[in-house]
């Protein structure tokens, strides 16, 4: 008995790494997404496959720049489970980031995947931490590749005179995305003023300040 579970142990080692690097795999040939359904159940419910057709499996969005007039200076368009209702359950998904000069996509997180990064056009540094505050990073340019680990706090800053873009690859259909700025100073409710001024070393001025410049335009 205790010789078979020896020669088991590994297989359930890898079986276990192998469920928590990426989405669960599917069990169907297609699961194309019924969006409007509830409840859902660690990903949508599929739609009737006598409503499924080509439309459920395209998606023209990364073709063109997108306007990166804001105050980050760059805009994320995502090809995920929520635009391409055909990727539920296939366990990957993209997008296409935009940078003006100067523009920069802010430290965040990505809970349920790696992200590897192609550039288009131009020159960004990157960079991720890990989990002992080493930073990791590198001046990209046009035709290279980076990779960011699952969950770790990264970035792209386009330090150039020209625009910059780059086609980002996920290992999940919906891999989410944790701005660190906005996750503590414009969430909902907020988070308490005594945790942040203890955690930045800063006073309520310099909070209340922040939130006021990250906080979202007022719907008219």
């Amino acid at each position: 008995m205790a010789s078979s579970l020896a020669v088991l142990a590994p297989l359930f080692a890898l079986f276990a790494t192998h469920v928590v690097v990426a989405d669960p795999d599917m069990l169907q040939d297609i699961c194309v997404a019924d969006l409007t359904a509830a409840p859902k159940v660690n990903g949508f419910p599929c739609k009737a496959s006598s409503a499924v057709n080509a439309t459920d499996f395209y998606f023209g969005g990364l073709a063109k720049a997108g306007a990166t007039n804001n105050t980050m200076g760059s805009l994320v368009t995502g090809a995920n489970v929520e635009k391409i209702p055909g990727l539920n359950t296939l366990g990957v998904s993209m997008s296409r980031i935009d940078y003006a000069p100067g523009g920069i996509n802010p430290p965040h997180t990505h809970p349920r995947a790696t992200e590897m990064v192609f550039v288009l056009e131009g020159e960004l540094d990157v960079g991720f931490l890990t989990t002992a505050n080493l930073l990791i990073a590198k001046t990209i340019k046009k035709g290279d590749t980076f990779v960011f680990p699952r969950g770790l706090v990264h970035y792209q800053k386009n330090n150039g005179k020209a625009p910059a873009a780059v086609i980002s690859a996920f290992n999940s259909q919906l891999p989410g995305t944790q701005s660190i700025a906005l996750t503590l100073f414009a969430s909902n409710p907020p988070v308490p003023d005594n945790v942040l001024t203890k955690a930045f070393q800063v006073g309520t001025k310099e909070v209340n300040k922040i939130r006021t410049r990250l906080a979202p335009p007022k719907k008219s």
